[in-house]
């Protein structure tokens, strides 16, 4: 079947079918969602962090995100063993396991996270909101990404990217930054927490815009901070900022700056890519 043309399953759906037995949740995760040999690792951290809120509670915002991908998730049923590491009057620290059976019915361990979730108080510091750095292009003239089956990843028919600035992958471009704006087309049901966790890690390291030709990458690990916001119009485009910081032995280390259709700062991100070239 034509991947441009395959159903698709979005996000709220996989997130309602969800089962919960003991300190365990299980998703069925669809072939659409995949990127290269796995699955995208937005969408496994969405179900990690639903998880984590289903065992612990919701009641608090998420704060900080650690996740390492160790092997590959198929298409099919994914577990998420959730563990309280500590419950304070503050800060609530959550692990959280992402495991799958292999063929012959052993469950691996597919992803590691830790979650920190803080109640909200009353500080004595000054807010500190960091502007939105304007760029050249608004929404409306920016390029709009198409989807290209056998390079585009499958997961990206759930988004919409238009690119404003910077580097293409595999353009042959030397530059070293993007600036995407991206939107989850189908977000009726999805929180803005989540909203953030999946668009925080939607884009391709802007380091693959210095080689010319397809070639493959995937991260290692990631490390997502939060900020509390409200987005508004809730069909807006957010805007990604990546950069790449340090390049060598092919790996990447960058940072994602995600802000809201209205402008304010709704997570950081700091990323390792291994680029297989």
């Amino acid at each position: 079947m034509n991947p441009a043309s395959s159903p698709i399953t979005p996000l709220a759906q996989v997130l309602d079918h969800r089962q919960r037995e003991g300190q365990r949740v299980s998703f069925r995760i669809t072939e659409d969602w995949q990127q290269g040999r796995t699955m995208f690792g937005g969408v496994l951290s969405v179900m990690a962090v639903q998880a984590m809120r289903d065992i612990c509670g919701s009641d608090w915002p998420l704060r900080a995100l650690q996740t390492n991908f160790v092997g590959p998730v198929s298409p099919g049923l994914v577990h998420v063993d959730v563990t309280l590491l500590r419950q304070g009057k503050n800060i609530r620290q959550v692990k959280a396991q992402i495991l799958q059976a292999n063929a012959e019915g052993v469950e691996q361990i597919a992803g590691i996270l830790l979650g920190s979730f803080g109640v909200g108080r009353e500080s004595v510091l000054p807010s500190l909101r960091p502007p939105q750095v304007a760029v050249a292009n608004d929404v409306e003239t920016s390029y709009p990404w198409p989807f290209i089956p056998g390079m585009t990843p499958p997961f990206t028919r759930h988004l919409e990217f238009r690119h404003a600035e910077g580097g293409v992958p595999f353009s042959g471009d030397d530059s070293w930054h993007s600036r995407t704006y991206v939107r989850l087309l189908d977000n009726a049901g999805i929180d803005t927490e989540l909203q953030a966790i999946i668009l925080a890690d939607a884009g391709p390291t802007p380091a693959l815009a210095q080689l010319r030709g397809y070639t493959p990458a995937s991260s290692v690990s990631w490390a997502l901070e939060l900020r509390p916001v409200s987005i508004g119009q809730r069909d807006g485009h957010w805007r990604m900022d990546k950069d790449a910081l340090a390049v060598g032995e092919g790996f990447v280390n960058e940072k994602t700056t995600l802000w809201t259709p209205c402008g304010q700062l709704a997570a950081l991100g700091y990323q390792v890519v291994a680029v297989y070239a």
